[in-house]
Order: structure tokens, then sequence, then C-alpha cells
């Protein structure tokens, strides 16, 4: 009897202890969730205030500014307004036909031509740190110092580019000063000279590509460093070539560094500045618009027509259009890429 009277006595008893576990053990997650909750804030903070303060607020300030007709004293209530003016204002849409005409042509001959040297700079044995070292050299060097040296290389009419064309007895050229589209000059006028990007804008172009290279050729030489060479060993045993090495087994395993360097790429060159600047504007002279992108545009309303909300305005419509860019190059490039 006594030992059925014990038994009964634990069963009854067991559920307050299974009670007071699962309560403990509640306990323990909780603490250390929290725990780890203030460590990661703590962590967090620093990067999270500078992210707030110089980027979130400076955004939503844009955006209100974006709604007040600021060139006037009072600043007025404007609503859309300079949304509006924006999409009726002829030089708008010229600084976009720019910033699309340098996208185009910088990011994908930059990705190329990175890809190439990354490349060869792993196939060859002989110099590869001083040939690394060369490549890279124009990425850390001032983009003003270095456009100043291409500055008076294309100066017209005495710049070693026309004394180099002189020789050849070819015509000079007025380089960053030519407004016509090259497409205009190669074709010697069978094509207007309003259609392509301009001349100016090409040697911009060709500038950022020799600045900006090295960069994306270290990023290659990583991912380059990473891709099994027993796989392309395997894959010349099975009598595949050089080209169908690098297109079957090299560019799907680097998808994920071309990705990145893509989307990183591009909204540089949204960005770009530096070197439209100091190449091809005058600072006492009005902007160049064959060479005037988004960010001079910007930049042009803002400091020199003091036209704040006109401005602000802008700057709002083209935020939103490397976000939207972005977008999609995450939803359909960023489905081609290969993580394993």
């Amino acid at each position: 009897m006594r030992g059925i009277a014990h038994i009964a006595l634990r069963a009854r008893h067991a559920p307050d202890a299974l009670l007071r576990g699962l309560d403990e053990l509640f306990d323990r997650a909780h603490a250390r969730l929290c725990g780890d909750g203030a460590l990661a804030a703590l962590l967090l903070a620093p990067a999270l205030t500078v992210l707030v303060v110089f980027g979130l607020v400076p955004l939503l300030g844009a955006l209100y500014m974006s709604l007040f007709d600021y060139e006037l004293l009072s600043a007025p209530f404007a609503g859309l307004g300079k949304y509006a003016q924006a999409v009726r204002d002829p030089d708008f849409w010229s600084s976009v036909r720019v910033t699309l005409y340098y996208v185009i042509g910088t990011v994908p001959a930059t990705l190329l031509f990175s890809f190439l040297a990354a490349y060869a700079l792993r196939r060859i044995a002989w110099g590869r740190g001083v040939l690394r070292t060369l490549f890279f050299l124009p990425y850390i060097t001032s983009v003003v110092a270095a456009a100043m040296v291409w500055r008076a290389l294309l100066n017209h009419p005495e710049g070693v580019a026309n004394l180099i064309m002189r020789y050849a007895g070819l015509p000079p050229q007025q380089w960053l000063i030519e407004a016509r589209g090259v497409l205009h000059l190669i074709s010697g006028g069978w094509i207007g000279p309003e259609i392509g990007p301009s001349l100016a804008l090409c040697c911009v172009i060709l500038f950022d590509i020799w600045h900006g290279s090295g960069f994306m050729i270290v990023v290659f030489l990583a991912g380059l460093a990473a891709v099994p060479r027993e796989l392309e060993e395997a894959a010349r045993i099975d009598g595949a070539g050089p080209v169908q090495v690098v297109r079957k087994i090299t560019l799907p395993l680097l998808s994920p560094t071309i990705f990145f360097l893509a989307v990183v790429g591009t909204i540089r060159a949204f960005q770009a500045f530096n070197s439209f600047y100091a190449l091809t504007q005058r600072p006492d002279k009005a902007l160049f618009r064959p060479t005037t992108n988004m960010i001079l545009f910007i930049y042009e309303k803002l400091y020199q027509d003091h036209d704040l909300g006109y401005g602000a305005a802008v700057a709002a419509l083209f935020t939103l259009a490397i976000v939207l860019l972005t977008v999609i190059q995450w939803r359909v490039v960023g489905k081609r890429v290969h993580y394993s």
C-alpha cells in the first residue's frame, strides 16, 4: 500500500515538476536572447547612427525640400510642381541621356577588360606582382590628379594626343570640348551629330575605364583564386578548348563576383562626379551640356542656380531610379548567379 501511495504522490507532482522545468528553460532562452539582442544592438549602434544621420535624415530632408519653392524667400508649398518641372525640362532629359550613355559605355567595358586582365594575370608566372601593382595604381591615384594629366594629354590643340594624330596624318580633334557625337565623326557626317555620345563623353568613359578597372581586377583575381583548377584541367582532358573552359567552367563559378561588380559598378557609374567635373567643366563658365550627367545637373541646380527645391526633386527622382535599377538587377540578373 505504501508503494502504491508513493507512486501516486509522484504522479500527482510530476506535472508541477515538468512545468517548473519548462519555466526554467524559457527563462534561460529569454535571458540568452535578450543578452544577444542587447549585444547586437550595441555593436550595430555606431553603424546605424551614421546611416541614419548621414543617410536617412538627408534623404527625408531632400524629399521635404522638393515639395517647396525654395528659390523664393518665403518658400511656399509647391507640391509636385518641381517634379513636373523636371519632366518638362530639356536639360534634365539631356542629363539623363548623358548618364545612360556613360553607364552603358563604362560598366560592361570595365567588367570585360578587368576580367581579361585578371585572367591573364592568373595565367602568367613572371612579373605577376609588378603587373598587379601597375593595374591597381590608377585606382589609388586621386581622380582629380589623374584627370589633370589626361586633360593635358587631350588638350586642344597642342596636347600629346593631337601631336600623335598629326604625326599619323590624321586631323586633330577637340577631344574634351567636342560636342558632336562620336558616331558622327566616325561616319564622316552620315550620322547626325546629336546621335550617340559625344567625343568629350567618350573621353570621360575611357578615363573611368582606365581609372576604375584596378578595383575590379583585384576582385576578379580573388574570385578566380577560388575557382578549383581541377575542374578546368578535367574539362581540358575531356577535349574542351580555352574558350569553352572559360564559358562553361570559369564564368559560371565566377558569376557571384561578376554580379557583385556589376551592381557596385552600376551604382558608382550613376554617381560619377569627379571625373566629369575635372575633365570637361570650367568653374568660371556654364556647364558643358554634352558631358553634364545627373549628378552635375543636381550640382548646378543646388549650388549655382540656388534652386534648392528643384535640385532636391531631381535628386529624389535620381535616387528612385538607382533603387529601381538595383532591384531589377537583383530580380533578373540575380537568378542567373550560381552560388555553389
